[in-house]
């Protein structure tokens, strides 16, 4: 049987039993569930807005999972080919094991480790490493297409929580997201792991920052055919689980908006949580129901879309490396 991610990104796997080399990152503040008093949300960087959209386009409207990972220990942009090749072997050896694939399923996987060098939000940033694992079965002829099947990427955009004295032997990539099948993050996860002696956590959402999600989202231009804004709540301390849905209409939230931001450019805590405040109010005065009593556990844009327990879905490319900032963040202090 496969390793559940949970065990690796919980850090229990063997290679992660003892202290990972890598630096971890000591600011006293900025821990998850903790805002800043302010935040931007950036457009696309001329890097990504001159790019071929082509090279992103596979980003939008999957769903990622999301996971922080420490500083890679002597990780080079150069042999980007030989990790490939590597990775495929170790594949192939756990495969030998059973545990590189799902039970009656007979394939050859194809490991591609490439660079994404527009996925940045400063000159600052290191380029995004894209991980694709692609199958074709044994059976089928040589020049039969090859279907992806597992896709992760790292990467850091606008890292300014980074420490500046981030020994040079370390590359900070403090966010990996995932797209595929469990057994094979539990793989990738566990080779980098012991490769490059770092550690994965699965990164949650705290209902705070879906708050600012929720504002920040809002706050944007878009096409005006956009979908509706949808917020989840938990209903607490109920035998059955009940989530409540609340939908508001682009438009509407994107006026209430406007009337609650006071300097374009910039969202505020205070003004989080007046937006917040406005449509739990709302909802109060038609249902008699006070959303502050529940949680937030998933905000939906057309942004975005994001859930608690780390899952996210990109719509939008212009405002893809906004959003990345976000998470950069919220990975970096995750890791700290």
């Amino acid at each position: 049987m496969a390793a559940e991610p949970a065990d690796w990104a919980a850090g229990t796997l063997p290679s992660a039993k003892r202290l990972s080399r890598g630096p971890l990152f000591g600011r006293a503040h900025g821990r998850l569930g903790l805002s800043p008093s302010s935040r931007v949300l950036q457009p696309a960087p001329r890097s990504l807005e001159n790019a071929d959209p082509q090279r992103t386009a596979f980003l939008l409207r999957k769903r990622w999972t999301l996971y922080s990972v420490t500083p890679l220990y002597r990780f080079s942009n150069a042999r980007l080919r030989d990790y490939a090749r590597l990775l495929s072997a170790f594949i192939a050896a756990e495969k030998q094991k059973g545990l590189a694939v799902e039970v009656g399923v007979e394939m050859d996987i194809k490991v591609a480790v490439s660079s994404l060098p527009d996925l940045k939000g400063s000159d600052q940033d290191e380029a995004a490493i894209l991980v694709q694992l692609s199958s074709r079965s044994p059976a089928s002829r040589k020049n039969s297409e090859e279907k992806l099947v597992w896709s992760g990427w790292f990467c850091c955009v606008s890292g300014d929580a980074l420490p500046e004295d981030v020994p040079e032997d370390f590359t900070c990539l403090p966010l990996f997201l995932v797209n595929g099948a469990e057994c094979y993050t539990s793989i990738v996860g566990s080779w980098f792991q012991k490769t490059f002696d770092c550690c994965f956590r699965r990164l949650a959402i705290s209902p705070l920052n879906l708050s600012w999600m929720a504002a920040m989202w809002t706050g944007c231009k878009v096409d005006k055919t956009a979908s509706a804004m949808e917020l989840v709540f938990s209903v607490p301390c109920l035998s059955q689980p009940l989530d409540i849905s609340y939908a508001i209409h682009p438009e509407d939230a994107k006026a209430l908006w406007d009337t609650v931001q006071k300097t374009p450019g910039e969202i505020t805590q205070e003004e989080v949580d007046v937006f917040m405040d406005c449509l739990y109010s709302h909802f109060h005065r038609h249902f008699r129901i006070h959303l502050s009593a529940t949680k937030l556990v998933k905000v939906s844009t057309a942004v975005a879309s994001a859930h608690c327990d780390g899952i996210i879905k990109f719509l939008q490319s212009q405002y893809l490396t906004g959003v990345l900032m976000l998470l950069t963040e919220l990975a970096i202090s995750q890791i700290q």
